[in-house]
């Protein structure tokens, strides 16, 4: 990837709907060249899909936790175990594997603090692995990830 895919893909984190003749004039590209990297980095993975971002109170979903996961046990099986349970909770948002206290930070989002209490009582405490939790209830997001910080790339 050179500087180039670098903006265009600046470009489409903040607007993945952008005309591609819109994309190739901002980058300085011929329309057919920067429709050709845009096609590469899709087959590269590099760009790995195109989605919306949904204003999750807009949609009823009022409550944003945070949660710290520990394991009873650090075998390969009950980590496995734990981590397809966890991909298949549509209400868990991100779910990462961490160093420090805890194995596993997680985060959901939900309606109320009753929708929470059931993915707690019912779903979460009942993987046979989990041993601890804790949970960080978010008042308020004053910044959320809307994509990666491309610009400062280029700079180096």
């Amino acid at each position: 990837m050179d500087r180039l895919d670098y903006r265009i893909l600046s470009i489409l984190q903040k607007d993945g709907q952008i005309p591609m003749n819109r994309l190739s004039e901002k980058v300085g590209l011929s329309l057919s060249a920067c429709h050709r990297r845009v096609k590469l980095m899709e087959a590269s993975g590099a760009i790995s899909n195109y989605a919306a971002v949904v204003d999750r109170r807009s949609v009823g979903l009022e409550l944003q936790v945070f949660i710290e996961v520990k394991l009873t046990s650090h075998y390969k099986q009950d980590q496995t175990a734990f981590e397809e349970k966890i991909k298949a909770m549509p209400d868990v948002l991100e779910c990462h594997l961490i160093s420090g206290e805890f194995d596993y930070l997680m985060r959901v989002a939900v309606r109320n603090p009753s929708d929470y209490e059931d993915f707690y009582r019912n779903r979460l405490s009942q993987i046979p692995s989990v041993a601890q939790v804790k949970t960080l209830l978010s008042l308020s997001a004053l910044k959320e990830f809307r994509g990666y910080n491309l610009e400062a790339l280029l700079e180096q």
